[in-house]
């Protein structure tokens, strides 16, 4: 039977961690079903027993790094608030331009994670905790600039936010992963004025040296 420490060492998280690493390069290399535990020891250079000793199955190992990657795609897309604060046209162009950075960067653990979703609960609960992130941000966006009188005020902040992220999301899945061809730059910025228009915001009311 193996005991584990409630309060791992320095080692054991450096192990841990390892194992973390490991276990996502494989996946993301081989994808799920073709990654083996041996696989992922080899990789963090350490027993097969000492993989158990932090994960129960390959399964688990997955759900961490998932959970992470949710963490990763959300922390990656924030926009600061140096970044053009007093223009939300630039702030919503900004915020696309690192969801697809994001994207590109966790794609392919994103659609494994959706695949597992289709058999396991937990993936589906992990799925919509990073698609409510963005849907919460964007909806209080929304409401910032419909107090401020710069976006549509008959508009649902929530359905909107979920119907834009959906485009955004769609793009980026045909953009990276089946190869749509677009440069960065235009791919925002045709994102960026849909999102725009479809809120009734403009460069010009939203940048003040676009003005009139």
């Amino acid at each position: 039977m193996i005991v584990r420490s409630s309060v791992p060492t320095s080692r054991g998280r450096r192990t841990r961690a390892a194992l973390l690493q490991a276990g996502r390069e494989a996946f993301e290399e081989h994808g799920y079903d073709a990654v083996r535990i041996d696989d992922v020891c080899g990789r963090a250079r350490v027993s097969h027993g000492t993989f158990y000793t932090y994960f129960d199955s390959k399964e688990a190992l997955f759900g961490e790094v998932a959970a992470a990657v949710v963490g990763e795609m959300f922390a990656a897309s924030v926009v600061g608030a140096a970044a053009a604060p007093d223009d939300p046209y630039a702030r919503i162009e900004a915020a696309n331009r690192l969801y697809l950075r994001a994207w590109a960067a966790n794609s392919r653990l994103v659609r494994m994670v959706e695949q597992a979703a289709t058999s396991e609960e937990r993936f589906g609960r992990l799925l919509l905790e990073l698609r409510e992130v963005f849907v919460r941000r964007g909806a209080e966006g929304l409401k910032r600039l419909q107090e401020q009188g710069l976006a549509d005020p008959e508009l649902d902040p929530r359905l909107t936010a979920v119907m834009l992220g959906g485009m955004v999301e769609h793009f980026a899945h045909v953009w990276l992963d089946l190869g749509e061809r677009a440069g960065e730059q235009v791919a925002v910025d045709h994102l960026t004025r849909l999102w725009a228009r479809a809120i009734g915001l403009t460069r010009a009311s939203g940048s003040p040296e676009e003005g009139a």
